[in-house]
């Protein structure tokens, strides 16, 4: 795969913001947008809920090339900077948990206090080599044609047959995706390596997963665990899969409120 990564422009970017309290910047995960978070509404109660969409997806246009961790890193000092943001919780998921281990490492004066969902700082070398193959079929054949895979990663088959609304959201969100935006996001995972950035965590960090996370993202969840300076341990999602925010937002709210205080 060729990798020529490029600066990502903060003006391209929208910045939502509700609820009224501590800032909680919320990233989310390929594919997906700023409402990804949207179940997490109860905590507008207590906390400022701050989102955006990566890049080529929903409101933010596709950027002009390949973009790597530190680009999109600076993207989002900037962005808090512009917000007017000093200092703030992070949460991200799978590809915004990745980004967030970047960012706290690099910026940790800007970061409170961290939640990692299903994520890791760097995917094995199987993963990495799939990369570049699952941006080439969302080049070819859309988003949508990897939604019989992907739904099985990111939801049990419980889910899968009840069908709700948070499953439909998922499967809605991937079918509108950008296609270009999508496969530069993979080219991005391909190339990720944020371990040295995580080890630099110095601040309070929950990692959480899904029960039914593959093993890869399980091996991840230890290693962060065993290297994260502030990692406060590992705390399982009952009975969901990669997408555990929007499979059981309900205990992961309680997680939230009991971490962040």
């Amino acid at each position: 795969m060729d990798w020529h990564p490029k600066p990502l422009d903060p003006a391209d970017v929208t910045v939502h913001r509700r609820g009224r309290g501590k800032p909680l910047v919320l990233l989310h995960c390929l594919g997906m947008d700023w409402h990804f978070w949207d179940v997490l509404e109860p905590l507008a109660d207590r906390f400022e809920l701050i989102a955006y969409s990566f890049p080529g997806h929903h409101d933010t246009r596709p950027p002009k090339g390949q973009y790597d961790e530190a680009g999109l890193s600076q993207q989002l000092k900037a962005l808090m900077e512009r917000e007017g943001l000093a200092k703030a919780h992070l949460a991200g998921i799978s590809m915004g948990g990745s980004l967030a281990q970047h960012f706290a490492g690099s910026y940790p004066q800007m970061v409170d206090r961290v939640i990692l969902c299903d994520c890791t700082p760097r995917y094995n070398d199987e993963m990495r080599a799939n990369w570049p193959v699952r941006a080439g079929i969302a080049r070819k054949d859309g988003v949508a044609s990897l939604i019989p895979m992907l739904e099985k990663v990111f939801f049990t088959q419980a889910s899968l047959d009840e069908n709700g609304p948070n499953v439909r959201h998922v499967k809605e969100k991937w079918a509108a995706c950008d296609g270009e935006g999508y496969a530069l996001g993979c080219e991005w995972l391909a190339m990720l390596d944020a371990r040295e950035q995580a080890r630099r965590m110095q601040m309070p960090t929950l990692i959480l997963l899904g029960s039914n996370e593959g093993q890869p993202f399980k091996d991840a969840a230890r290693w962060m665990a065993d290297n994260i300076a502030g990692s406060t341990g590992i705390v399982e999602v009952p009975t969901a899969g990669h997408a555990s925010v929007r499979e059981r937002p309900e205990f992961v709210i309680q997680q939230f409120r009991r971490f962040l205080g």
